[in-house]
């Protein structure tokens, strides 16, 4: 995780102010990347005690809309955060824990994937999502 300097750092490269609720939002995001909100609250309330609901749902929607946190949100389950930004990554889901992890893009340069008919769209990103079983769930399975 880098030093709370470079979240400092970040926060003012996007004109944000400096807070102790932004910085440990950053922090729990990118020690738990994909947490949910509730995962990330727990997080933040860790390091600084009683800090509301609203707090830090605030504090992820600047985040995310000043590009330094990403919102992924797969079918069924429940807005995520992650800290990997910049690129046109995707994701694989575990059917039976609901557990992510990023896929580096499939094929070729972003978005990734051409489009069949893109239908007068210029399109700058595709979102893959891959489902199926992560280890521990095909094993239990298999026992």
């Amino acid at each position: 995780m880098p030093p709370t300097s470079d979240f400092e750092r970040m926060l003012r490269e996007v004109a944000l102010r400096v807070t102790r609720p932004r910085l440990a939002v950053l922090a729990a995001v990118h020690e738990h990347p994909h947490a949910d909100t509730d995962s990330i609250i727990g997080a933040v309330r860790t390091g600084l005690g009683d800090v509301s609901h609203q707090a830090v749902y605030d504090v992820l929607r600047a985040l995310t809309t000043a590009g330094l946190l990403r919102r992924i949100q797969p079918p069924g389950s429940v807005a995520r955060y992650e800290a990997r930004v910049g690129d046109n990554h995707h994701h694989v889901v575990c059917r039976g824990c609901g557990a992510i992890a990023d896929v580096d893009c499939a094929v070729g340069p972003a978005p990734c994937l051409t489009a069949s008919d893109a239908h007068g769209f210029t399109i700058d990103e595709a979102e893959v999502v891959y489902w199926g079983r992560c280890p521990d769930c095909t094993t239990a399975l298999s026992s």
